[in-house]
């Protein structure tokens, strides 16, 4: 199945935009704020929390990176304005990381400055290996300063326990992935159970340690893992919640949300919706399999 989903995201690679368009918009919010605003809305109508990313990569020029932090604050404002249950993910390098560290922690601290005076939270994601301990350095200097935002750490990495007992100590808000940038096996797991596990030695640590996890996964396996660890280890509710991809698994997403439990919804949006949907598929050819049973299931 593996050889077939490659050999699809090559397929996808070649149609026209619109089509690729087409069938990706179950997975991205539309291309202007309006239409995200919508999305958000309708999750929240159902009790379902959002956290809204602006999308955008391989930013090179710092014209872009303040382009990028302009429309994350303009996130920030529509949130307020709507009185949206959501928060702000961002990307370092959309932020200028890959171009001048110090120029991206300013432009980052801003963001997260405003969030902290209406009340909101700033998620910064992670990235491929070559900027985790830039992103790590990067959330530890902006942690002495303010409380409202957060990291993610990606449980197929090989260091991951390490670097979240180091967290730990920061009283660190974490969101908490499998990982889905590919990576060499010398620093990554590459084996689905090995990654499992590694994933949920990583949440032990963290609530053990009263930390709050954004427990992100589509794997049912690690869902009902979660489910009896927050069972057995009595953790409260407001000290976790469940997080989701757009479009993706939404009977397990309702199933959550019926069973009490909070859940929040990756809701990405912008005009650099094309070059996204293709990293994911390249970065997780699963998903191409996904759209492969769209297109000959839908109904002309």
């Amino acid at each position: 199945m593996s050889l077939l989903n490659n050999l699809i995201v090559k397929a996808v690679q070649l149609m026209p935009k619109s089509v690729v368009g087409f069938f990706s918009k179950k997975y991205i919010a539309g291309d202007t704020i309006e239409k995200a605003v919508q999305c958000v809305k309708d999750l929240n109508a159902k009790g379902i929390y959002a956290t809204m990313d602006v999308l955008g990569e391989s930013i090179t020029h710092k014209e872009e990176a303040v382009e990028a932090q302009t429309k994350c604050l303009e996130v920030l404002d529509t949130i307020a304005e709507y009185n949206l249950m959501a928060n702000l993910s961002l990307k370092p390098t959309q932020m200028g990381l890959s171009i001048d560290e110090d120029f991206a922690y300013r432009q980052i601290r801003e963001i997260v400055e405003k969030a902290k005076s209406m009340n909101n939270f700033v998620r910064i994601d992670m990235e491929d290996s070559p900027y985790t301990d830039k992103t790590i350095t990067l959330f530890k200097k902006l942690r002495n300063e303010y409380d409202n935002l957060g990291i993610v750490v990606q449980a197929y990495l090989k260091r991951t326990t390490s670097d979240v007992i180091t967290l730990n100590k920061l009283g660190t808000n974490y969101r908490l992935c499998k990982g889905i940038y590919i990576e060499p096996a010398t620093i990554a797991y590459k084996d689905r159970q090995e990654i499992r596990d590694n994933y949920l030695k990583s949440l032990e640590l963290m609530l053990k340690n009263g930390n709050y996890v954004g427990i992100a996964t589509h794997d049912e396996y690690l869902i009902n893992a979660a489910y009896k660890m927050i069972k057995d280890m009595n953790i409260p509710k407001d000290k976790f919640e469940f997080q989701m991809l757009l479009g993706v698994r939404e009977e397990l997403r309702d199933r959550i949300n019926n069973d009490g439990y909070k859940i929040r919804i990756y809701v990405p949006f912008g005009k650099d919706w094309y070059p996204y949907s293709i990293r994911r598929l390249k970065e997780n050819p699963q998903m191409a399999g996904h759209i492969f049973k769209n297109i000959f299931s839908f109904e002309k």
